[in-house]
């Protein structure tokens, strides 16, 4: 404990002290005593100063014992025994108590604010499963009762009204296994089969999967450039066919009409390309791709569900990503165009060099 750190409170109190000790020695002095007056001047000054540091000694002592039994009181009420006890016991006095506290305080307020935002998603989140579930809810409902009616014999009204209910839970459907998907990610069931393959092979198998959608909404899907040579990467195919071919479909989505969509892949650093799917489409405003990859995030109300979907493509793009510990970014222009890009591990740097880019 430091004695000769200064307070305030015991400073005042040891001065009043000193002064009353003083004044009580001079009038035994001058009643009892026959001294001169510098004689009674010396004794007076050192009964002063020898009571004014006993005093403040002792109650600083006091006032800092005291101190810290009320901030260990306030800690067993606040935190767990051993919480407080680790705390105290290395604290050697009440700066370093304070600084605690301080410390304590502002980590309480950032729980305060952390839980608050959450709260925020949480609602958010609810609100926006809801309106995604309506709407299929609502037609598949809207069909059926209409149908139980039996006020419809036409046999092609009901094969129609028949198809519209399936793709009501055809929707429903997707936007199931993807929020089972997303939910398996983030509690670490879902693990990767992590291996070796030829990621050229994987964007082949994407562009035959996607061909007769991009011809439909006139745009072009290809390779920047002819790749010679495999370039083998470490990574679950599956789950990276299933990012590229979400980045894809937005990009056919929201492409324009001819547009194009260009796959490119680039060195990183040693051990690490970049695939980069870019467009010259709509584009994104900047105030929301920082929110682009959250569930069910709308850039405009009616955008996720323009051309079907779940709406949790990206938030699953970035889950997988996420999950192989890579990197995902997204650049976009209105009117320019996007692109979208993440890394993956090479299997050997000399590959890297094979890409002559």
């Amino acid at each position: 404990m430091k004695l000769f750190k200064f307070n305030k409170i015991p400073f005042y109190l040891s001065i009043l002290i000193a002064s009353f000790c003083s004044i009580i020695s001079f009038l035994q002095i001058f009643f009892f005593l026959e001294v001169i007056k510098l004689e009674f001047l010396f004794w007076g000054v050192a009964i002063f100063i020898c009571s004014f540091c006993f005093s403040y000694l002792l109650l600083s002592y006091r006032y800092n014992n005291l101190i810290i039994e009320r901030i260990s009181e306030l800690y067993r009420g606040l935190f767990p025994a051993t919480t407080s006890t680790s705390i105290l016991k290395s604290s050697e006095d009440i700066e370093l108590l304070t600084k605690n506290l301080k410390k304590l305080n502002i980590d309480k307020n950032l729980e305060i604010e952390d839980l608050k935002n959450q709260d925020s998603f949480r609602k958010e989140f609810i609100g926006n499963i809801a309106h995604e579930l309506k709407t299929p809810l609502f037609t598949i409902q809207g069909y059926i009762l209409t149908l139980l009616d039996g006020g419809i014999t036409d046999k092609k009204i009901i094969k129609k009204y028949l198809k519209q209910t399936s793709k009501g839970v055809e929707r429903l459907t997707y936007i199931v296994k993807d929020l089972d998907l997303i939910t398996k990610f983030e509690s670490g069931i879902s693990k990767l089969e992590i291996k070796k393959f030829n990621i050229l092979i994987t964007i082949e198998s994407v562009f035959e999967l996607l061909e007769i959608q991009a011809k439909k909404n006139n745009i072009t899907i290809k390779l920047d450039k002819k790749y010679n040579q495999p370039i083998m990467v470490v990574a679950d195919e599956e789950r990276i066919q299933q990012v590229i071919t979400n980045l894809i479909m937005n990009s056919i989505k929201y492409g324009i009409d001819r547009g194009i969509t260009e796959i490119s892949i680039n060195p990183l650093e040693e051990k690490k390309i970049l695939i980069r799917i870019s467009d010259n489409g709509e584009g994104i405003d900047k105030e929301h791709l920082p929110r682009l990859f959250e569930r069910f995030y709308r850039v405009e109300k009616t955008r996720n569900r323009k051309s079907g979907g779940s709406g949790l493509g990206l938030s699953i793009v970035k889950h997988i990503i996420d999950a192989h510990n890579e990197k995902i970014f997204v650049e976009s222009e209105v009117n320019v165009g996007s692109e979208f890009s993440f890394s993956l591990t090479c299997v050997s740097s000399d590959e890297l060099k094979g890409l002559n880019i």
